[in-house]
């Protein structure tokens, strides 16, 4: 195993294979590096140490295969999470040339955030790069000299529009103050924060309580072997993962977030594109959306601090492939609510795969160490803020006037699971009388 593993392309191949006939106009040569192994000849990784206190005496994160550096990677992975395939296909369609580098003059933040200590404690940050925001200023002269480093978090400002939040306007629940909500149309501006994954692979082990090799091993078998150095390159401790980010935004000065002596408002949110964005009354997912972002701004208006965290985890991070086929099983077998989690579970093996584990890193990036009012009823959440050191003062379900008719089933089944309420809770009994609308006149066929 002292060598790269490798293939060759063929020069002219006598029959039909997925190889392109303009193959060499790519860029790429006919020599292709599937894997490397610690020690062999010239691989030598850029140092890389997690949980340095500055960003210099950490080194950067470099996981390109090009421009020379194959052997100087200290990173696995790709770039832009599940975007990465994207970049693929316009370099193979040739819209995008294999060697671009992007030229990042004014895209640096909108706003710096202070370094934090969690910044250097590899136990606290493990799924997020605390220096990705700032890369074209810690490693210029890195940059200068052609090695391909992108920052994996960009910080910027923009307006946001709602309609609930126009609504909550009009009805005198906010008020328009000329900074944080601009106009009588609930316009709001906002600081936004966008967060691609970087893992430092010992330190997600640990989270999940697995050892490092296992974790490696089932990330590789689990990616279709897409990503072999999980395996042969044991030395490489980071790993970007083909998955989506985060959002934060942030309502009101974002220096306020890490003050402990303002309160502050959270809402940590799992991406439900059919709520979120199409307005599906099945769950309370959008109106608990809207509802956490009212909440926020109204934090920043009374001199405090409002965040809302948006995670791309669609579907319980089931994908929404499987979700649909959940849909499909509840309501031919009968949608009620004691019946709830056992669809999913029928279909996907499990009730919830967001494992929140990995969730409180964004809040020690920025700082927090206390909520004052967190808005979001899921244990699951609310224990991984606590064990990672940050207080939670308050816990704020939805309002019951808030939450859609046929989203009944999901939300009394989630409270029956020990999902926090201030409300009544059903019994497993009460919940067989939780039904959710069914489809009638679409499919009136009994399964």
């Amino acid at each position: 195993m002292g060598d790269t593993t490798t293939a060759t392309m063929p020069d002219a191949p006598s029959i039909q294979s997925p190889t392109s006939p303009t193959f060499p106009s790519t860029g790429y040569s006919k020599h292709i590096v599937l894997t490397t192994y610690p020690g062999q000849s010239g691989v030598d990784p850029v140092p890389l140490v997690w949980g340095a206190p500055d960003a210099k005496s950490r080194g950067p994160v470099i996981v390109t295969r090009g421009a020379g550096m194959l052997k100087r990677r200290n990173a696995m992975g790709a770039h832009g999470g599940s975007y990465s395939i994207y970049n693929a296909l316009a370099i193979a369609a040739g819209d995008l040339d294999v060697n671009f580098r992007p030229d990042f003059r004014n895209s640096e933040p909108t706003f710096n955030f202070p370094w934090q200590p969690s910044w250097a404690d590899k136990t606290k940050i493990v799924s997020m790069d605390p220096f990705g925001h700032d890369v074209v200023n810690q490693f210029r002269e890195e940059l200068e000299a052609g090695w391909d480093i992108r920052p994996t978090m960009a910080v910027t400002r923009a307006n946001m529009k709602l309609a609930e939040i126009g609504e909550a306007v009009k009805n005198g629940q906010l008020d328009v103050d000329g900074t944080i909500v601009v106009d009588p149309s609930g316009e709001v501006r906002v600081t936004k924060v966008a967060v691609e994954p970087v893992w430092y692979l010992p330190g997600v082990a640990e989270r999940f309580g697995v050892d490092e090799g296992t974790l490696r091993r089932t990330l590789f078998e689990h990616t279709g072997g897409s990503y072999p150095e999980l395996i042969t390159r044991p030395d490489l401790k980071v790993f970007l993962p083909p998955i989506g980010g985060l959002t934060v935004y942030i309502f009101g000065p974002p220096e306020r977030v890490s003050d402990e002596n303002v309160k502050l408002a959270l809402r940590i949110h799992d991406e439900c594109n059919g709520s979120d964005v199409f307005q599906s009354d099945i769950c309370t997912c959008r109106p608990y959306l809207a509802f956490g972002i009212r909440e926020a701004i109204r934090e920043a208006q009374n001199g405090g601090s409002g965040v809302v965290i948006y995670f791309r985890k669609e579907g319980r991070a089931l994908g929404e492939v499987v979700k649909y086929l959940v849909y499909n099983a509840r309501k031919r077998g009968g949608d009620t609510a004691d019946k709830y989690f056992t669809r999913t579970e029928n279909i996907a093996g499990v009730r919830d795969m967001r494992f929140q584990a990995l969730m409180p890193d964004i809040l020690h990036w920025l700082g927090i160490k206390k909520i004052d009012r967190m808005l979001s009823m899921s244990n699951m959440k609310h224990d991984a803020i606590v064990q990672s050191g940050i207080k939670i003062i308050e816990r704020v379900p939805i309002p019951e006037e808030l939450i859609p008719s046929d989203s009944r089933v999901e939300i009394d089944a989630k409270i029956n699971a020990g999902y926090f309420t201030t409300g009544r809770q059903y019994t497993m009994e009460e919940l067989t009388a939780v039904k959710g609308r069914g489809w009638e006149k679409w499919e009136d066929v009994t399964h």
